[in-house]
């Protein structure tokens, strides 16, 4: 195949594939189409989202587990009911081997019996397992901010890759009405024998090759739309459209690294639930010693039982009897029992209070690099600008340079290139500033 062949071959090829690329452009009836700002998306995602559900779940959980430690205040209140067949009674008074004497009894036997005990004191047991179910519920509470901060966070990650989506199609969108109206006026050169075949087909080739592009843009928000309808809940075949909102983070001015080191470490989730699981551990050291602890309460027994054959001499009448008092215990052998489980639990301090020091190391850090790729992002906007007003002024000259035959039709295409490409570059720009102010936002607890 000649080298022209080949040509003409990519050229057909490529304007099928245009042709695909306005198929995918027109939606299929069973799409819907919403409208939704991140705001929005946040109140779907936080309503819908599976995981933050199961958090919900854990919380009444904890809930019940801190009613259910109180109740263990409560006396311990019990009854009981015994019926028995009572076999006869042989007595051997002349040996086992001799023939006994039968004893006559009352060979039915019912009791019914009531009690309660109050605990007065268990070296505090009652009270701390309290303190830490309510311990648990904190750090199932904390868990769930941190949970619905991660969804919120990546929920805006999609947005702004669909934002990001949405705005590179506009902008191809731009380059392939303006390639359009440049391939017409180099045909129309052509046709009058200013310039040669070839820069119609490199005119034609970068045409398809933009609308090549767009297709892939096409199936980017395809793709993002469906993780966007997922995480807030709606039909798959959700066609995500993104509002903006009116402020634009973009803008916002950093503070100090040092206010958002402090607001960190006051209220960043993942830490504060580090602290209350070194807050349990001692709480659990404390349950340890009360295992060596004395038990002292209050009783009170009463039974009502047929026959009376619990107290000589028996009668075959009916009784009650009633009893009530102090009851105390000691567990002697907790003396040398309790001693490993004692260093084992104080051993589990260390680690929590070692591994809380080690995660405020690793917010210190993430609250570092959030902070200066937030700032470098910036910076990285004000480059941009300054790069489409240089891009565009150079497209400007070789435009008329191009027109004057003084420049190749591959240098007016480069310049071209550049423009979008400077376009492209202050958009992602201006995406990624966004991303790392959510994800400063995120690392300080405030998302």
């Amino acid at each position: 195949m000649k080298p022209f062949s080949k040509i003409l071959y990519f050229i057909q090829l490529a304007f099928t594939i245009s042709i695909q690329v306005k198929a995918t452009e027109m939606p299929h009836d069973s799409t819907n189409v919403i409208v939704l700002s991140l705001s929005e998306i946040w109140e779907k995602a936080s309503k819908n989202s599976k995981l933050i559900q199961i958090q919900k779940l854990k919380i009444k959980t904890s809930e019940e587990e801190v009613k259910d430690a109180l109740t263990e205040r409560f006396p311990e209140i019990g009854a009981s009911g015994t019926y028995a067949r009572i076999s006869n009674m042989p007595v051997f008074e002349n040996g086992l081997f001799h023939t006994p004497d039968q004893f006559p009894v009352i060979h039915n036997f019912y009791k019914i019996s009531g009690d309660a005990y109050l605990n007065v004191y268990n070296g505090g047991k009652v009270r701390n397992n309290i303190e830490a179910e309510e311990v648990k519920h904190a750090i199932a509470l904390e868990f769930q901010h941190l949970t619905v901060s991660e969804i919120r966070f990546k929920a805006a990650i999609y947005f702004l890759d669909l934002k990001r989506s949405y705005m590179f199609k506009q902008l191809l969108l731009q380059d392939i009405a303006e390639q359009e109206k440049l391939l017409v006026q180099i045909r129309q050169l052509h046709k009058n024998g200013v310039v040669l075949k070839t820069d119609v087909l490199r005119a034609e080739l970068k045409l398809s090759g933009q609308k090549m592009n767009l297709l892939e843009i096409e199936n980017s928000i395809d793709i993002t739309s469906r993780k966007v309808a997922i995480i807030t809940g709606l039909p798959d075949n959700t066609r995500i459209m993104v509002q903006s909102d009116s402020t634009n983070v973009s803008d916002f001015l950093p503070e100090s690294y040092e206010t958002y080191l402090a607001q960190a470490l006051k209220q960043a989730f993942s830490y504060k639930i580090s602290e209350k699981e070194t807050e349990l551990s001692f709480l659990k050291l404390k349950q340890v010693k009360t295992n060596a602890a004395p038990k002292i309460g209050l009783f009170a027994e009463y039974t009502y039982a047929y026959p009376q054959i619990q107290f000589y001499p028996y009668a075959n009448a009916a009784y009650a009897l009633g009893q009530y008092g102090v009851k105390a215990s000691f567990p002697i052998s907790a003396l040398y029992q309790n001693k490993h489980k004692e260093e084992a639990a104080r051993l589990n301090i260390l680690q929590h209070e070692l591994a809380h020091s080690d995660l405020g190391d690793g917010i210190r850090q993430q609250v570092h690099e959030s902070y200066v790729r937030y700032k470098e992002s910036l910076s990285r906007i004000e480059v941009a600008k300054n790069n489409i007003v240089q891009a565009t002024e150079n497209l400007r000259i070789i435009n008329n340079t191009y027109f004057n035959q003084l420049a190749l039709l591959t240098d007016l295409l480069d310049a071209e290139t550049q423009v979008l490409q400077a376009r492209f570059d202050l958009t992602s720009a201006q995406i990624i500033a966004q991303e790392q102010y959510y994800q400063l936002q995120k690392t300080i607890g405030n998302l």
